[in-house]
């Protein structure tokens, strides 16, 4: 298959990353397709795209036209087989767990057809985990993204039975999105981004878990230091926490390791209580005018209440 072949995409996972991933191929003139398990979950995630694609107009990002015709494009559905039909390229962002995604891979292998390349936009995970359960491992690698409201960099990372051709129409996929693409040699947990944020999490979880400072002054320490508009745990509310901590727990539950257990512990009662994060309006901090943007928060003038 050539890049000129793809036409439509099917988004499976139509949470956060799933909404901001599927408009983003759709204001590059692709038909975008979600998929998700309950016809609320869609009705949000429609109503979540058009808003964010509002706001990208309001910016300049896109025009008022360009937006119409973008939504125009966009779908959704619960019925596996209507989603499957005719998808040349698959974009999953479901549960991080190696689990469920290999599940719904398996299921969409049986629906999609014989052409369909099959990405994982997975934070942590490596595509060869799962490979073998897509039922289709030579078509199959890693397309991750980040926050595309804040960013345009993508990771195309192949696990060692990706067929080099497919690992190259993938790569051309995004650059006709206009992304900025980093290729990966081989698999990494972490990408290259993530390997090092996976890192600085690390740190300023173990430092709260173990009582050293605040939530508030580690992400201070981390502002007031390099200058940036936001700390650790002000980024992992942008993340979400059910993300950071699934992918915590998993990890300490594979390594055994002690600290990693109590980090994941740390961030557990917020998962608990429904405080994600920036999507949710509250997590570390309240949305949507967190107290780390305020002028007296490095100073120690202004704090979370």
């Amino acid at each position: 298959m050539n890049l000129s072949d793809i036409k439509r995409v099917l988004i499976l996972g139509a949470g956060t990353m799933g909404q901001q991933i599927g408009l983003e191929f759709a204001i590059h003139g692709y038909e975008v397709v979600f998929y998700d398990l309950t016809d609320e979950i869609l009705e949000k995630a429609v109503k979540r795209v058009a808003k964010l694609g509002s706001w990208y107009a309001s910016t300049g990002r896109i025009t008022s036209e360009q937006l119409q015709q973008t939504l125009a494009r966009v779908s959704s559905t619960t019925d596996p087989a209507e989603a499957a039909r005719e998808a040349d390229l698959v974009s999953e962002s479901v549960l991080e767990e190696p689990e469920v995604k290999a599940k719904v891979f398996a299921r969409f292998n049986q629906l999609c057809p014989e052409r369909t390349v099959f990405t994982t936009n997975t934070s942590m995970l490596v595509p060869s985990m799962i490979a073998e359960e897509t039922g289709r491992p030579d078509r199959f690698c890693a397309l991750h993204f980040h926050d595309l409201r804040a960013n345009n960099v993508v990771d195309v990372m192949p696990h060692p039975g990706t067929d080099p051709e497919v690992t190259r129409l993938v790569h051309d996929f995004a650059v006709s999105n206009g992304l900025i693409v980093i290729m990966l040699h081989r698999e990494n947990n972490g990408y290259v981004f993530n390997t090092m944020l996976s890192s600085l999490f690390f740190s300023a979880l173990t430092l709260a878990s173990r009582d050293v400072a605040t939530v508030e002054d580690i992400d201070r320490a981390w502002m007031g230091v390099t200058l940036m508009l936001m700390g650790p745990f002000g980024i992992m509310d942008q993340v979400g926490l059910s993300t950071v901590w699934h992918i915590t727990d998993y990890w300490a539950k594979k390594t055994g390791d002690r600290q990693s257990r109590m980090n994941a512990d740390f961030l557990k009662p917020y998962v608990d209580r429904g405080d994600l994060g920036y999507k949710t309006g509250r997590g570390f901090y309240s949305y949507p005018n967190p107290v780390y943007g305020a002028p007296g928060f490095l100073t120690g003038e202004a704090r979370e209440k």
